[in-house]
């Protein structure tokens, strides 16, 4: 059975919980709100589903006249209450996931696409053996990076009642016993109704420390119970090349799925970030992670009851017994629980020392503390190893085993933080920096900031090699240089607290040059993260990270790394500091605000490419980082689909994405959804790595040498009409800012990071996230399809030198590509979702709100002219209308529509009545600020049904 084709059973099943949930929500409004608001958003939601599943045009009508008749209290319930019901609806259809996922594995088909047993068996038909695969695993990095960019609008209140409800749906079903059903049905009026009567929205704008706070409930909520799920079921699948049940040794996998964050570290574009928020970063991860540890030594004290009497111990499990202070004459013979007690103080001496907090829950003495995560798994390691020489092995499996590998992943740092700055940023500092020590060169003092490129990178070598510090005590800088500085001492001194895991990259944004990379060297020497001597691993040194954003910096990619692995000064850095890896970060929101939707994805792929070829010459190993966002324009879609589209030679066990936005909250809300998403990444990362080499080279040889010309010609084709509309069309940027809810969104508290880089509306200030997140709002979503039917069109009808010569054969031969080529095949099916949930009748009611009638029908004739056109160049080249190969999608869609239509229609309206309101007069303060919370949660509600427009 294709898990993408439910049956109508799981249909049932989930429309079963999706009208439970309605039911409920509905009883709930009833009573708190009154039978009066209860009726209107009956009567709207059934004009809303019949227009949507009958495509009545009169229901449509009925639609927007109701919306516009309500008053104002009203539309803030209407608006609750439609975007409340999207939120229960992800939930059912979350369960609904985990359902299909089970009833696959019971009906004992073939693994799922995705699923790790699905990939090991694909690389055992190419002769991939286990023990290979971990062969592989001791080299591999994979790495989830949590960001804290503003698209996820939902509170941790609100996020937190989700995971509550999930609870009690997954816990519904056949098996229930009357009683039982009706106390999970109290219980779930109960959950329902403290969701409706929380408030949805924030009062006050979130700060970095609050993003650091969300982005940690989500550890103890999945990640600390997926992550090591997943390396379990791994392992069991690895078990051939591992033994038996009694004579496999509880050895933890090698660590390559790790987690890392932004938050606390990133600051480029927000003020709110320094050096007190990367420690409070670290210092509350570490306090996580280590009363997590505390919980699992004590549940082990426990359940370690063997007694010496019945079986024999290790020398070494003896002596860390008799190290315990434990006076029970209870526990004189069970030398497992006594060493747990040991290890237990060991552990609360190690929280102490760490974060200045007592986080033992029992009581206990004092211990010397662990010097490294090392230690601690040393002494779990001698548990482990009794149990292990003593027919143990099965007690250690239960729980001391998932403890052992937890600590190879998290240490005692939890996530790796990184820094990043944008590269003017260094170049202001360091301006100052020289200009105040009266640097010289060849003789001359020297003005940083108007050197041209080739004296830059002469000067900055010459620092690198400098004794002399540049930085002075007895001098006072600029407060933005004086940050930057506090900042990256600050990350010096949290490697030596927390260990060098904690803080490893330091990502330069827009990095333009090579002296942009040269920077940050000269920094880290002059704030202690570089010591001269380098012996101690925390003080090697960051890896500075290029991070490439728009099209030519992408262009220029290949080269700028090519001359600055070429460098002494870091080729050598490279080979011992980094362990012959160096990480290049590519940016996919930059590069589709600059160029659009094709150019964006095939400057990306074609920098890959050539990023492969520089790295294979110079033979160091290329880590890409990927600056992923939700919505399709920003790298969005399916994770396993994106990582097995990269180029042949990209992924080879090397691989970090980021997380942000609602999309941490959509994969990874609790453990079983987090699980599946992050096995997702491991099995795509495995193909991608260890499927046959020359097999793929030789495809993608293949590909490139029939279809490059191809897509040159459409990126170019695809560019020019993108650019035209957005940089060149008189009046675009008054457009964009009065049809859609950008200045609405920029005034949501939902992120510590500012909309724009600078104080202006102008398009190219924007940030990409706000931007792509403003057209998903009113339903265009042109960040991920505009241009590519202008593009598919020219080449069908055209041709480009050496295509072929008729209509028909290039037809025919774009068809080819989508039928091969797994990054054209990729490309056309996450723009085949934006185009299913793009809606031009909508989008015209947000077009409405443009005071100039003439600019409106101007720009989304055009709008709806380039829309048309990607469908028919869609459907000719995929030959199959949209979604019609995923009828999950297509169901699951079909469902929400018709509840996020009405807050589509009631976002209009509320705009258009606020904007009034601010044109007038003596406009009341308390209905503007009413109405302004209205257009608030319709931008939520909106956000929950799209799931991915971030």
């Amino acid at each position: 059975m294709n898990p993408s084709a439910p049956s109508n059973t799981e249909q049932s099943a989930l429309r079963n919980d999706i009208r439970q949930l309605g039911r409920t929500l509905g009883a709930v409004i009833n009573a708190c709100e009154g039978k009066a608001i209860y009726d209107v958003i009956e009567k709207l939601r059934r004009a809303a589903v019949k227009f949507r599943r009958e495509g009545d045009l009169k229901e449509g009508k009925v639609l927007e006249r109701q919306i516009s008749r309500l008053a104002d209290e009203e539309a803030n319930s209407v608006a609750r209450a439609f975007s409340y019901f999207l939120h229960l609806s992800n939930i059912a259809e979350d369960r609904d996931q985990n359902r299909r996922q089970r009833h696959h594995e019971l009906a004992d088909q073939e693994p799922m696409r995705g699923s790790l047993q699905h990939a090991l068996d694909l690389l055992q038909a190419e002769g991939v053996t286990p023990r290979k695969v971990l062969r592989h695993l001791e080299q591999a990095c994979i790495v989830p990076v949590l960001t804290a960019h503003p698209t996820e609008v939902q509170r941790k209140s609100t996020l937190d009642l989700h995971r509550n409800i999930a609870h009690l749906v997954e816990h519904s079903g056949n098996t229930l016993t009357p009683t039982e059903r009706k106390k999970l049905e109290q219980q779930l009026t109960g959950l329902v109704a403290t969701l409706w009567q929380t408030r949805m929205l924030r009062r006050e704008k979130l700060t970095v420390l609050d993003e650091i706070d969300n982005a940690l409930s989500y550890y103890n909520s999945t990640f600390l119970t997926a992550i090591p799920r997943l390396y379990h079921d791994l392992a069991e699948r690895l078990r051939p090349a591992r033994g038996t049940a009694f004579d496999i040794k509880t050895q933890p996998l090698p660590a390559f799925l790790r987690m890392g964050s932004w938050i606390g570290g990133d600051r480029d574009g927000n003020p709110s970030v320094d050096a007190n928020t990367l420690e409070q970063a670290l210092l509350r991860q570490s306090r996580l992670v280590l009363r997590h540890y505390l919980q699992e030594i004590k549940a082990l004290g426990t359940e370690l009851s063997m007694s010496r009497s019945l079986g024999t111990t290790s020398p070494e499990l003896l002596a860390l017994s008799l190290a315990s202070q434990d006076a029970s004459a209870h526990r004189i013979d069970e030398p497992y629980r006594r060493a747990a007690i040991h290890i237990y103080a060991r552990m609360a001496a190690t929280a102490l020392k760490l974060t200045g907090q007592n986080l033992a829950e029992r009581p206990t003495y004092p211990a010397p503390a662990y010097p490294t995560p090392e230690a601690f798994q040393h002494d779990l390691q001698v548990v482990a190893d009794s149990l292990d020489l003593h027919q143990g092995g099965p007690i250690g499996q239960l729980r001391l085993a998932g403890l052992l590998q937890l600590v190879s992943i998290f240490g005692f740092h939890l996530a790796t933080v990184d820094l990043r700055q944008s590269s003017d940023v260094h170049e202001r500092v360091l301006t100052e920096l020289f200009a105040a020590t009266g640097a010289t060169l060849n003789g001359q003092a020297v003005d940083y900031k108007a050197l041209s490129e080739e004296d830059r990178i002469t000067l900055l070598r010459q620092e690198v090699h400098e004794v002399r510090p540049l930085v002075s005590p007895w001098i006072s800088y600029s407060d933005e240089t004086e940050k930057e500085l506090a900042i990256l001492r600050m990350a010096a001194a949290c490697r030596q607290k927390f260990g060098a895991a904690a803080i490893q990259q330091s990502v330069v944004s827009h990095t333009e040059t090579l002296s942009d990379l040269l920077e940050v060297l000269v920094l880290q020497q002059e704030t202690g993260l570089i010591s001269p001597t380098g012996d101690d691993p925390s003080s090697a040194g960051l890896m500075v990270v290029p991070l490439f954003e728009t099209i030519p910096d992408l262009e220029r990619g290949a080269e700028i790394m090519a001359q600055w692995l070429d460098m002494p000064e870091v080729s050598g850095r490279v080979r011992h500091a980094q362990q012959g890896i160096q990480e290049v970060m590519l940016g996919y929101s930059d590069s589709n605000k600059d160029g659009g939707y094709l150019t964006s994805n095939w400057a990306l792929y074609c920098a890959e490419r050539q990023l492969v070829q520089v790295f294979r010459k110079r033979k160091v190993r290329l880590r890409l980082f990927h600056g992923r966002g939700g919505s399709v324009a920003r790298g969005g879609g399916p994770s396993f689909d994106a990582i097995l589209a990269q180029p042949p030679g990209t992924v080879n066990g090397q691989i970090r994405l980021t997380e942000q936005g609602e999309i941490i909250q959509g994969k990874y809300k609790n453990a079983e959804v987090g699980r599946w998403h992050l096995e997702n990444i491991v099995a795509a990362t495995l193909e991608a790595s260890l499927a046959p080499a020359t097999s793929l080279s030789k495809a993608e040889d293949e590909n490139m040498a029939q279809f490059g010309a191809a897509l040159n010609f459409m990126s170019e084709a695809a560019q020019h009409s993108y650019r035209d509309l957005v940089y060149e069309t008189p009046g675009f940027t008054e457009y964009f800012f009065t049809s859609t809810p950008i200045l609405e969104i920029a005034g949501l508290n939902i992120g510590s990071r500012p909309a724009s880089r600078k104080a202006s509306q102008k398009i190219e200030d924007l940030r990409a996230i706000p931007w792509g997140f403003s057209w998903a709002q009113c339903r265009l979503m042109l960040t991920g399809w505009y241009g590519m039917g202008s593009a598919l069109h020219s080449y069908v009808e055209q041709g480009c030198e050496g295509a072929p010569t008729t209509r028909a054969k290039r037809l025919a031969q774009l068809r080819t590509m989508n039928d091969v080529w797994p990054f054209f095949r990729t490309l056309m099916s996450n723009m085949e979702q934006v185009l299913a949930k793009t809606d031009l009748g909508i989008a015209k009611r947000y077009a409405s709100l443009v005071p100039d009638r003439k600019l409106r029908n101007t720009i989304f004739n055009r709008i709806q002219a380039e829309f048309e056109l990607t469908l028919d160049l869609f459907k000719q080249v995929c030959q199959h209308d949209l979604l019609a190969n995923d009828k999950q999608l297509q169901a699951a869609l079909g469902e929400r529509f018709a509840y996020i239509d009405p807050l589509n229609h009631l976002q209009v309206e509320l705009l258009r009545r606020y904007r009034l309101s601010q044109e007038k007069p003596g406009n009341n303060d308390e209905e503007e600020t009413r109405t302004q919370r209205a257009i608030h949660m319709t931008i939520n509600g909106v956000a929950a049904g799209l799931r991915n427009s971030g």
